[in-house]
């Protein structure tokens, strides 16, 4: 897999996550949520994300 299809998976899993999480622990989870989509949206204008950062470090293809 490449890194945009890594990124898209685990920006689903932790939005998902934190959505499980709000309902059967705390809703301070969605917080959480939020911080994802906000990254999301400013990685749209910036053309930088923390997590492609650290997934091309840990040698995922760009493809």
């Amino acid at each position: 897999m490449t890194v945009n299809r890594y990124l898209r998976l685990i920006a689903g899993f932790f939005i998902m996550l934190s959505v499980v999480l709000s309902q059967v622990h705390s809703p301070n989870w969605l917080y959480f949520t939020g911080f994802v989509g906000l990254n999301l949206f400013q990685s749209a204008f910036t053309n930088w994300c923390p997590m492609i950062t650290i997934l091309r470090k840990l040698g995922v293809a760009d493809g």
